[in-house]
């Protein structure tokens, strides 16, 4: 099993997809002529503004759904083992996926946003929509939902209860399995509710969490402050091969950077664009700037924290691995052989008690159970809503409760897996994503740019931009059509 998976990851994580994903990325920011930093005020502010309604919810609460679903394990432990594979240099390159990813953010939001539909009584939007009325390929739409049901509902899930389970079992040893059911009964709990709840306990989880965090960083960097230069001539020497220590193992630093960075920051990958879409909006636009800060907050704030904490106190160690040798190891404290600590969340527990002794298990358990447990409700939401396109009437609701035992049994399941194979199942998952998406928004990019175009016309005129995808020859945007008639006989 594991061989046949590892297989599977080096094809959907080749060469191609690596460079591809960033050379995407570029084509994105450069036709939208770098809005990741030409708009930046307007991400300020577009992110408080906007009202929730009954069929949606607040540009606020669908970009805390967003971070929840990017602000992960990935974030914790992805960060520190894309140091651990591919040296410091791995978070330049993290850094690099998320400024260029942005704008892959953008486009696939946007057009989550100008595809969405309105189903019992709240907006439902995503790859699938946007894929099938933008190619006008309903089965390509229908590949995307299974891969993504798939992938939200059974593969991803485990590799965020894993490192819950784990971090508890080490910080307060408690057994994997009674944090697997105490994880179970508080997700049944909140996703019975669907999106609105969701997006309650997102909206307040998220901010503080990612706050929290980020303060215990600056704490470890303010004490540790005269190593500041040298921290950032490791990375950038490191990332561009300039250091005789980790200079051999740049292919390995681009490819652990992206690879991480893409399951962190999840530009271009699909999931930021299903709460996207349930936003209430007056424009596309508005809410896909939102998503592109959102990839900002993941990766230049929440997992540059973990690389300075780690980076700092020097709780890491980097392997070869085309050489079986180790580059570098840690110094972990306590006598500890550094070979014998996993890659992983416990780099960042050492960094942690390095600087504050007998705290850095129990702050980063804590972390890791906030972090993950919100990106395991975004995985439902996702799930739920390629369900919704999927079936209809009867047998949507059907489905989404067969969903509901299914994807709480892989939660539970995941708790009692390897972390390796949780790993592995959920970078195929997200591989199969990455590919299906980024090859439909390639095509369909069209009606993002001119959104965006028009957005920019209106605001320039000084007028609150208003969607009207008639006037834009965009066809098939039938909510916005049919929301526009309504607002005109009101």
């Amino acid at each position: 099993m594991e061989s046949f998976v590892s297989l599977l990851n080096d094809f959907l994580w080749g060469p191609w997809m690596i460079y591809g994903i960033l050379a995407v990325g570029l084509l994105f920011s450069i036709i939208t002529r770098f809005l990741q930093v030409r708009l930046i005020k307007d991400m300020c502010v577009l992110m408080f503004k906007g009202e929730k309604s009954k069929k949606g919810i607040s540009s606020f609460q669908a970009m805390s759904i967003a971070l929840s679903g990017r602000v992960g394990t990935g974030n914790i432990a992805g960060t520190a083992t894309a140091i651990a594979f591919g040296g410091p240099g791995a978070v330049f390159w993290m850094w690099a996926i998320a400024f260029i990813g942005a704008a892959t953010a953008y486009v696939e939001s946007t057009l989550a946003q100008i595809y969405k539909e309105e189903k019992d009584d709240q907006y439902r939007g995503g790859p699938a929509f946007y894929i099938e009325k933008g190619l006008g390929k309903k089965s390509f739409g229908i590949v995307f939902a299974v891969i993504a049901l798939i992938a939200m509902a059974v593969l991803m899930p485990g590799v965020q209860t894993n490192a819950i389970a784990g971090a508890m079992e080490s910080a307060f040893g408690i057994k994997m399995w009674i944090s697997g059911l105490i994880i179970v009964v508080l997700l049944a709990i909140i996703i019975i509710g669907g999106i609105k709840s969701i997006a309650k306990v997102a909206q307040y989880v998220v901010p503080f969490m990612a706050i929290a965090y980020i303060l215990m960083a600056l704490v470890i960097i303010l004490m540790n402050i005269s190593e500041v230069p040298a921290v950032f001539k490791l990375i950038f020497a490191n990332a561009f091969a300039l250091d005789s220590t980790f200079g051999g193992i740049i292919g390995a630093a681009i490819a652990w950077g992206v690879k991480r960075g893409i399951y962190s920051n999840e530009a271009g990958q699909g999931t930021g664009a299903h709460p996207a879409a349930a936003a209430e909006v007056s424009h596309p636009a508005k809410q896909g700037i939102v998503q592109a800060a959102s990839v900002y907050i993941d990766t230049l704030l929440v997992c540059s924290a973990t690389a300075f904490m780690i980076l700092f106190t020097g709780t890491f160690n980097v392997y070869d691995e085309a050489n079986a040798t180790y580059l570098h190891q840690g110094d972990f404290g306590k006598g500890i052989v550094a070979s014998n600590i996993e890659a992983g969340a416990a780099y960042t527990q050492y960094a942690v008690d390095s600087a504050l002794p007998g705290f850095g298990s129990e702050f980063v358990a804590i972390a890791l159970f906030f972090f993950a447990f919100t990106t395991v409700m975004a995985y439902y939401y996702i799930a739920e809503t390629n369900i919704s396109y999927l079936f209809k009437g009867k047998a949507e609701k059907l489905w989404i409760w067969v969903m509901k035992f299914v994807f709480l049994a892989a939660v539970f399941y995941g708790t009692v897996k390897t972390s390796t194979i949780a790993w592995a199942l959920g970078d195929v998952g997200l591989g199969l994503m990455v590919w299906v998406n980024v090859i439909g928004i390639l095509f369909i990019m069209k009606p993002a740019l001119l959104a965006l175009k028009d957005y920019e016309a209106q605001k320039k005129q000084g007028k609150d931009p208003v969607f009207n995808p008639e006037q834009l020859g965009i066809k098939n945007a039938d909510f916005w059509v049919n929301y526009n008639k309504n607002k005109k006989s009101e």
